[in-house]
Parts: C-alpha cells; structure tokens; sequence
C-alpha cells in the first residue's frame, strides 16, 4: 500500500511542474511564498528611482498599449518591462515586449505586452498596468507591485524565472526606450531580456506564440513558414489560372517602415511573386508621413512615390509596423484619388475563398459526404464595417457576430469558432483555427492522401492547411495577409479590378462632437445602439429613417472627450448629411460642443 502511494505522489509533482530545478531554488510549491522579500523591494527601488514619470502626464493602457510622445516614455516602458516580467512568472510562459508607434508619427513611440499565446495582454491586467504606470513614486510603485503579487498569488522562488522577448521597430527613439524595458525586466530578480532585434510587431508576437508552443522561433524560421506555406498554395492553384501580364507585379509601399524592410528579405524567397519595395525607409523618406496603409485608407490618395505610372497595376500599403494592410489601385493619369481596397474587401476575399475549400473538403464528386465533423465558421466584423460588406458576406450565407471596436474584442469572438476571420477596414486583421479543427484536418489530409492525392478534396485539405501556416493567428499581420491575398488572386484568376468589383462600398463620413462627458453615452449591442442617454437613440432612429439605406451609431471615445459619429447612406450627400444630423443631436443631448 506504501509503494502504491509514494508512486502516485511522484507522478503528480512531475506532470504539475515539469522544469528542472536550479541546485538552490526553492520550488514554490513547497515554499508557498508569494511575497517580494526585501532585496526584491529594494531592486525595484533602486531602479524606478532612475526612471521618474514625467509630471502632469497620465497614460493608459488600450488597445494599442502605451503611445505617447517618445520623449514621455522612459519611465513607463521601464515599468511596463516589469510588468512582463510578472506576467511570465504569473503564466510560466514567455512573454513579449514590442516598441512601437505603429502608425503614428514618428516622434511617437510606444509598448505593448503579448501574451503566452501571442495576443494581447489580457484585459484583467490593464488596470494595473494603467496604475504602476501612472505611479508617482517609487514607493509607491513598489507598493502597488507588492500588493498585486500578493493578489494575484505570483511566486518570485518558482522553478522557473520570467523570459521576456523584445522586439522594436526603426523608430529613432526605440533604442534607449528598449534599455529602459531592459532595466524594468532586471529589476525582477532571475529574470532574462532576450533582445530579437528590430522587427514588425507581427513578428515579435509570432515569435512569443511560437515559443509557447514549442516550435522555433527565430525571424529566419518565420520567413520559412511563410515563404513555404505561400508557395505550397501556389502549387495547388488549378490549372489555366492566369492574372493578366500587366497584373503579375505588385508594388509595395512600405511606409518608410520597418515592412519595406523586411519585404525585401522574404522576396528573395518567393521567386514566384514579382515585388517592387518603395518607401522602404531607404531614401530618406519620413516614417509614415504621406505614406503607409493608414494615410492612404483615411485620404483615399496615392501615397508619396506612387502616380500616373502606376496606372492599372496592383498596388499595397503597409503601415509603420507592418500590422495593417490595405491593397489600391490608381485608375487614371489625371487624379492622384485611388480605387481603395480595405480591411472589409480583404475579409470578404479570405472567406469567399475559405468558404469554397469547406464546400469541396465536404464533397466526393458532386456529392455531399456525410461527416461527423462540421467546422464552425465565423466571420466578426465592428460597427465601422461598410454596410455594403455585411450584404455580400450575408449573402455567401456566413455567419456573422459584431463586437465593440478594438482588435482585443474582434480576436476573442474569433477563437469561439473552428475558423474565425476578423478584420476592421483599417486593414488590421486575421484568421484564427482551432487546435481540434486542425487536429482533424491533418487527419482528414492524410486519409485523402492514402487513397488518392489527385483528388479535389485532397487538394482543398492541403490549401486550409497551408493557410493556416501562412497566416498570423497571434495578431493581424501585413506580410503574411499580403502573401495570402496574393496566392487567393492568383488561385481565382482575379485582377485588382475584379476584386475592387465584388461589392460596391456605401458612402459613409465620421465626425466627432466635443462633450463635457463622454462616459455620459452608454451602449450596446456592439455599440450599434444607445442606452444613455434616454431618448437619443429614438432621435437618431428618426433620422436614419429619411434615408434610402441610412445607418447611422455613436460611441465615445477611448481617448478624449467626443463621441464619435458614424453614418452611411446610398449617397455620398445623403451620408453626409444624416452625419450632421445625428451630430447635432449629440450636442442637443449632452449639451456642450459642436460637430468638427
């Protein structure tokens, strides 16, 4: 009876704790401590000390982490470097560290936290990341830290140390704000920066998913998934396909980014994909400035470096980290106004594609095979999605859920499903599968292949597969969704025009109006309707109401204190007038401000 006991002890500690121990750590599981000790305190002390908080400045964080003027950023990078230290030990992952701006100006930086799976920080942690951030002293920074360890039962003498990966974009300023991460993260003691270099964002949250999950994980492994699973879907693109010659090239714009750059290494593994890199950041261009995905979808115009000469060609725009795409093409000589291909049209072109592999993985022949496995697809969209993208999505017969705006609230839906693609028409979005739909796609893959790999379906199982591959589940990427669009044109035979054609996008203009409190507008339903205050969703109910496909919704906003005016129409002079409308009806019931 002994021996069967002690044998059933040993087993459970092995599978509840698999790391090997240091030869004087403590495993937490026997020392139950989870207080900082004083040399703990005394770290942090010390070094918050060299990092005061600029005067007068409260940050939050959102769905883009911390942004701000970089010149305001020291101290709450150091103390976001702390933050992901305890995140690590809190979830015994790796976690990641980006620093960047995006597509903001380039005075302005920033940092953002991915998690284990490569995501977002999750949402139970702003707060405190929002507090130690805006923490006056040190004191009282070491304060909140002690009291959230303690809360959250975080333990500084586990068999494993925190390991944090730090990528930054080109940024000038990303250098010594990546030293003041790197003292945040050394101020938790045991815990290792592991500095990955100058990267896209995508790629930093790649490599954090990837490393929790076991597979490799350098930059040069990165472009080998992409490079191979693009030209796997290249080959499997059916017979007679053809993009007309002068359709062949793309012309990327790089927004003076870090994406020009890295789209210069991985073209020179897709010899199968004609791409020429302009605003690469090479030729003394300005970051993001005139240039990049942001610039073209809000203005509509050709970025700088790109006019009359690029007349008929296909042409993409990457913002200033490489997580948005959007796709134009310029149809004339006489106008620099652009034919814009957004976030909406790349959604609807992933699930028209995806939903025509589904169609023939659950056909032998032209018949419908009965199959114990049916996957669950979803498309999510926000409110900001162009009514007109809705319509045709409906219309393939796909389901289709709304969250409130943000890519946190968009990813989340998207992992209810067994595919689940979301994207704003930013251009920010992805494709999330399962682990059960993949596990059984594998299968199903192998089993088509046992009996005849000729077969459609085979060929549809190999195409999801590749997809899967190619695609970044962790965040929205530029690279890998611009080769996935460019290997689903070539797969449908599709010019830029043909694509610009599958729906035509409603008119639609946003304005904001200024307010005493945003926080006074309450929503729901994803933000379509309002709740507070009383009255005023009748009140745009009766505007909507004067115009042939009228839509109109408010929300507050995230940052400042206006409410955002959305409204579309089937005129460019009817949506611009029922947004006035409801803009004034927003000043009428908050009382404060006007439309600008």
């Amino acid at each position: 009876m002994q021996e069967y006991i002690s044998i059933r002890i040993f087993v459970i500690i092995v599978f509840v704790h698999p790391w090997k121990t240091t030869k004087n750590a403590t495993p937490f599981y026997l020392s139950g401590n989870n207080d900082m000790d004083e040399r703990q305190k005394s770290l942090i002390l010390n070094s918050s000390s060299r990092f005061p908080p600029p005067q007068g400045v409260r940050l939050s964080y959102g769905t883009a982490g911390f942004r701000a003027d970089a010149l305001l950023l020291e101290s709450t990078v150091f103390r976001a470097g702390i933050l992901a230290a305890l995140r690590s030990l809190k979830t015994h992952s790796v976690i990641g560290l980006m620093i960047t701006a995006s597509h903001n100006k380039v005075s302005d930086n920033g940092i953002k936290v991915a998690d284990p799976s490569g995501g977002m920080l999750t949402q139970d942690w702003e707060p405190f990341a929002d507090a130690i951030a805006n923490a006056a002293t040190p004191e009282h920074l070491v304060q909140l830290i002690d009291e959230f360890v303690k809360k959250e039962n975080i333990h500084f003498h586990g068999v494993r140390s925190a390991e944090i990966l730090l990528g930054r974009d080109t940024r000038p300023s990303g250098e010594s704000l990546l030293e003041a991460a790197k003292q945040g993260i050394n101020s938790i003691v045991g815990a290792l920066a592991i500095d990955m270099g100058i990267l896209t964002t995508p790629q930093l949250h790649w490599m954090v998913r990837a490393r929790n999950k076991g597979m490799k994980a350098t930059e040069v492994d990165y472009y080998e998934q992409l490079s191979v699973s693009f030209r796997c879907l290249i080959d499997l693109i059916p017979n007679g396909q053809k993009i007309h010659e002068i359709e062949d090239k793309l012309v990327m714009d790089g927004a003076n980014g870090i994406g020009g750059e890295k789209m210069e290494v991985l073209k020179k593994m897709l010899d199968c994909l004609p791409i020429e890199v302009r605003n690469s950041g090479k030729g003394g261009g300005i970051l993001n400035e005139g240039v990049g995905a942001d610039y073209v979808q809000k203005e509509k115009v050709v970025p700088q470096g790109f006019g009359f000469k690029d007349v008929g060609i296909r042409c993409a725009s990457l913002d200033g980290d490489a997580d948005r795409l959007v796709y134009f093409s310029v149809p004339s000589c006489d106008s620099n106004m652009i034919d814009l291909v957004d976030g909406d049209k790349i959604l609807s072109l992933f699930a028209l594609f995806i939903k025509e592999q589904l169609s023939v993985l659950s056909m032998d022949g032209n018949e419908k095979i009965s199959d114990d496995y049916r996957a669950r697809f979803g498309v999510i969209q926000t409110a900001y999605a162009n009514g007109a993208s809705t319509d045709y999505l409906k219309q393939l017969g796909l389901e289709i859920v709304f969250t409130p705006t943000g890519v946190k609230y968009l990813h989340e839906q998207a992992a209810q499903y067994d595919i689940g693609i979301y994207f704003e028409a930013n251009g920010h979005g992805t494709i999330l599968f399962s682990e059960c739909f993949l596990s059984w796609l594998e299968t199903r893959c192998n089993e088509l292949s046992s009996k005849n790999q000729d077969t459609e379906q085979h060929k549809a199982a190999l195409r999801l597969l590749a997809v899967s591959k190619l695609i970044n589940q962790a965040v929205g990427d530029a690279l890998s969704n611009l080769l996935l669009v460019e290997a689903i044109l070539q797969h449908m035979g599709w010019s830029i025009h043909k694509w610009v054609e599958l729906y035509q996008d409603l008119p639609s203009r946003q304005l904001k109006v200024k307010v005493a409190d945003r926080t006074a507008v309450v929503t729901a339903n994803a933000e379509t309707m309002v709740v507070t205050p009383p009255g005023i969703q009748d009140a745009i109910n009766v505007e909507i109401a004067k115009y042939t496909r009228g839509r109109s919704f408010i929300r507050p906003s995230g940052t400042e204190d206006v409410i955002r005016v959305y409204a579309e129409a089937s005129t460019q002079e009817a949506a611009d007038s029922l947004a006035s409308s409801v803009a004034k009806l927003v000043d009428q019931f908050l009382g404060f401000g006007s439309p600008r």
